[in-house]
């Protein structure tokens, strides 16, 4: 993910980016004004994912609930994904529908060692390595990364 593309709030809130969970846990609370500082130059999908990556449940849900677009969606999957529960993300993604980023990501998960076929097949992954502290749930993790920088980079690109 090319930082420098951002605003220099935004760049340097991506660059202290955690490795998320696949679990939603603790918000990260001392990022809080960083966030907010940064969500004024960030379209509304990237403020939603932005509340995501720091684990800020309610702000990314009260945000990607309101949009009515593919984007909007697929932040709340991913948040009901990592919330956990499955069925929900599973809905969300079918309002996605096909997108640009899942294509992306078909051809990208293949050199970090997951063959992603389908968003809800992902969510199905993430259910069954989810707390193990296995090699699938660090890889599941790499994934839903890189899922993450794909829907921000697209979210910045395209008005909400």
């Amino acid at each position: 993910m090319d930082r420098t593309l951002y605003p220099a709030a935004v760049a340097a809130l991506l660059a202290r980016l955690p490795l998320a969970e696949l679990r939603i846990h603790h918000p990260h609370h001392a990022e809080r004004a960083a966030i907010e500082a940064a969500c004024a130059e960030l379209t509304l999908p990237c403020q939603a994912g932005l509340w995501l990556a720091f684990d800020f449940f309610e702000e990314s849900h009260a945000i990607s609930q309101e949009l009515h677009t593919p984007e909007g969606s697929a932040w709340h999957a991913i948040l009901h994904r990592r919330e956990p529960d499955a069925w929900n993300s599973k809905y969300w993604w079918r309002r996605v529908g096909p997108h640009p980023v899942l294509e992306q990501l078909r051809q990208e998960s293949v050199a970090l060692g997951y063959d992603y076929t389908t968003p809800e097949a992902f969510v199905d992954f993430c259910e069954r390595v989810r707390g193990s502290g296995s090699a699938e749930e660090q890889l599941a993790r790499h994934v839903q990364r890189r899922e993450w920088e794909r829907f921000f980079e697209w979210s910045a690109r395209k008005p909400a």
